[in-house]
């Protein structure tokens, strides 16, 4: 039996490491079409294909080399929040006295933004007279490390904030040749203007908003305001028919926290759509859970070098999202990252997660397929392209795969293209 039983586990481990491997004719098809004289030769470029079930590298290629993510940032926020979350959001932390409740955001962008599950705040804060909003314990800025100066009148540009209202995004409509803002407060801080710009346009400085009625498109819809305490609970007391005030304390040890929105929606949206505030402020409530005050810097060192210890090259990780420029990871990093977050997630709502190639979220209109073959995170800024996540080969089985490009000097469609080329060739092969 012995004998029989040691023949049986060793036929299986060699077919096993015979069907995880590429076969000649294979690797150089991919050596040619990632290689020297391949498009990819012209610039920065890395790979990696990994094999889940036997968990072998099947190919790779500058796969130690570091790049800029971007949104595949969002893997990481993605991995922190399922860890450190669990299953709904931090939105505040408060005390009572008498009948004042004193407040302190933890985070959670879901009031007023979007559709989202909405905390019930006026429920709260119904029995007291006074309201009182503090944001002593949020120590990030509203700008992230190495983020884009002028991307500061971009939707996907809002500045992160301890407890954010409408997404901290002012709603843009057009009506004949002007715009109708909300929330309403705003309209009396929009100008018209002799400038030659089609959209609505913050100023650097101020919440004051200009647009040319000749040129006028409205295709922008959203546009980040300015956040500051003042305006904040303005805005509060519009939406809850109570009046806020400011004070700056600090949270006292003894307080109550509450939780008030599920998580799952808000990861989805995030990946989805690659929502920056949302990742942004996900990583705000990580720290508020972890250190009860809003430090990014220090829940991203905290992941590190606890959770994310034995990745195989050390990350340079600054925010969320992915917009700064001194994010670097490398491909096989992102692989193994990836497969943490496979090990841990249900199938079934991973892929609810993952963008999915000619079918939703930001891989809509690309990796067309009958059947879709590519789940995963895309990253894009100027000159760096990335994806992270599943190929699904004709065999019906998926592996995990990390394919970045940084430094070259055409459009973003066109690395795409040149992307999805070798994807095909590689659903092919497995």
């Amino acid at each position: 039996m012995r004998k029989l039983l040691s023949l049986f586990l060793f036929t299986l481990f060699v077919s096993t490491s015979l069907f995880a491997q590429l076969n000649r004719d294979q690797y150089l098809k991919l050596e040619s079409a990632l290689g020297e004289g391949s498009f990819f030769n012209g610039h920065l470029s890395g790979f990696m294909l990994y094999d889940l079930d036997s968990q072998t590298v099947l190919y790779e290629k500058n796969s130690h080399q570091r790049f800029i993510p971007a949104s595949t940032t969002k893997l990481f926020t993605l991995f922190s929040s399922l860890i450190v979350l669990n299953d709904s959001t931090q939105t505040l932390r408060y005390v009572t006295e008498g009948n004042r409740i004193k407040i302190w955001g933890s985070g959670d962008p879901s009031w007023k933004y979007k559709d989202f599950y909405q905390p019930a705040i006026e429920a709260l804060i119904a029995p007291y007279e006074q309201v009182i909003f503090s944001d002593a314990n949020m120590m990030s800025p509203a700008f992230g490390y190495g983020w884009q100066w002028d991307d500061y009148y971009y939707n996907y540009s809002a500045e992160r904030s301890s407890l954010p209202i409408y997404g901290n995004l002012v709603h843009v409509k057009k009506v004949g040749n002007a715009p109708t803002v909300f929330p309403p407060s705003f309209q009396a801080d929009v100008f018209p203007t002799n400038r030659t710009i089609r959209e609505v346009e913050r100023d650097f400085h101020s919440n004051k908003f200009y647009y040319n009625p000749n040129n006028f498109r409205g295709r922008e819809e959203f546009i980040p305001f300015i956040s500051s305490p003042e305006l904040f609970i303005k805005l509060a007391s519009d939406a809850t028919g109570k009046n806020w005030a400011y004070q700056s304390d600090s949270l006292p040890a003894i307080h109550q926290e509450w939780r008030g929105a599920p998580l799952f929606p808000i990861l989805k949206e995030m990946m989805l759509e690659s929502d920056n505030f949302l990742a942004e402020q996900l990583m705000l409530m990580v720290s508020d859970r972890l250190f009860q005050r809003l430090d990014t810097e220090r829940a991203i060192e905290y992941m590190l070098k606890t959770y994310l210890y034995d990745l195989p090259d050390e990350p340079q990780w600054v925010d969320g999202s992915g917009l700064s420029r001194h994010d670097l990871f490398t491909p096989r990093t992102m692989v193994a990252l990836f497969e943490k977050i496979y090990r841990m997630v249900p199938d079934q709502q991973l892929f609810e997660l993952l963008p999915a190639g000619g079918k939703v979220g930001t891989l809509e209109n690309s990796y067309k397929a009958d059947q879709p073959y590519i789940f995963a995170k895309t990253g894009t800024m100027s000159n760096n392209h990335s994806l992270v996540g599943l190929i699904k080969g004709k065999s019906g089985r998926y592996y995990c795969f990390a394919f970045m490009n940084s430094n070259y000097p055409w459009k973003a469609s066109e690395v795409r293209r040149e992307m999805e080329k070798v994807m095909l060739m590689l659903r092919e092969m497995i």
